[in-house]
């Protein structure tokens, strides 16, 4: 087995010159790079994984990708840098280059939520560096989540809401109070189902050039780059044992997650009671079990 970097933080440095923040925590030989949402989000969501994993005998590294709150923040106004950096073909890339860095072979790389997206790709693209996947609160497509998103919201809000939010929506006026905070019902409900389960900043961390230029204005109006993505058609190319899991009140859709279950030669299916899109955040227990439970019997295999 290759050996890992040094637990601890460190900065690596990019063959582009750009410097990424990482760090590594853990001891065992089950090693797990994990991807992060957003787009443009950060690696806090992970901060607790090598504790919780750690009676798994799990080694965990977590890194900020490239514009986001910890690593470089390339300036985004420059059409230049939008197009070299904000592809899904460049973070896969960057994946790989991390990989590398940190000395990781026959590891599990988990992707939650945007995250998802890229080690899907990263699976289809990178498969011989891998011991498994893990698809945490992501689908293979997004055509699915716009119309789940938008039957979310038909169910939750009143025709006049609905018709309010779309009206909103079509003339961009985003910083509307009455819309914003209509889009943060949606997402206590069901992005973290628990009213509050993480530790707030007293800024926004969120870099926001690149999650509207992937995603849109919010996670209810999918407009960005990312919209047409869709792995339907390759989802059963996966080679490597697939661990899917999802909330069980969340804004993926849990029919998309079945048909992959089904789909994917060696996958396993599981759902997080009482949890969103956060499931981690909102049902730890259950999450960290079933995952470690998962490695554990894989690395046996």
């Amino acid at each position: 087995m290759a050996k890992t970097a040094p637990n601890g933080t460190h900065f690596i440095t990019l063959k582009n010159g750009y410097h990424l923040w990482t760090q590594t925590v853990g001891d065992g030989p089950i090693q797990l790079l994990t991807l992060h949402g957003g787009p443009g989000g950060t690696n806090e969501v992970f901060e607790n994984f090598a504790a919780r994993l750690a009676p798994y005998h799990v080694q965990v590294a977590r890194y900020d990708q490239l514009g986001s709150w910890y690593s470089d923040q390339p300036d985004f106004t420059d059409p230049q840098n939008r197009e070299r950096f904000l592809t899904i073909d460049y973070y896969v890339s960057e994946v790989e280059e991390v990989r590398q860095q940190l000395g990781l072979d026959h590891f599990y790389l988990l992707g939650q939520s945007w995250g998802g997206v890229l080690a899907i790709e990263y699976a289809l693209r990178y498969p011989e560096h891998l011991a498994g996947v893990v698809l945490s609160s992501m689908i293979d497509n997004l055509a699915e989540y716009i119309t789940n998103i938008n039957a979310i919201r038909e169910s939750m809000f009143t025709p006049a809401e609905v018709a309010y939010m779309k009206d909103v929506e079509a003339r961009h006026d985003f910083r509307d109070a009455h819309y914003q905070a209509l889009v943060a019902e949606l997402g206590e409900h069901y992005l973290h189902h628990q009213s509050d389960p993480q530790v707030r900043h007293l800024i926004n961390t969120m870099a926001t050039p690149v999650y509207n230029y992937f995603q849109g204005d919010n996670e209810f109006v999918m407009v960005g780059a990312l919209k047409d993505w869709d792995r339907r058609a390759d989802i059963g190319k996966i080679q490597v044992p697939t661990y899917l899991t999802f909330g069980a009140h969340e804004t993926m859709p849990l029919t998309a997650a079945k048909r992959m279950a089904a789909t994917i030669p060696d996958a396993t299916l599981h759902i997080t009671p009482g949890a969103g899109h956060g499931q981690m955040l909102d049902n730890p227990a259950d999450y960290f079990a079933a995952l470690g439970e998962w490695l554990t019997q894989q690395a046996a295999r």
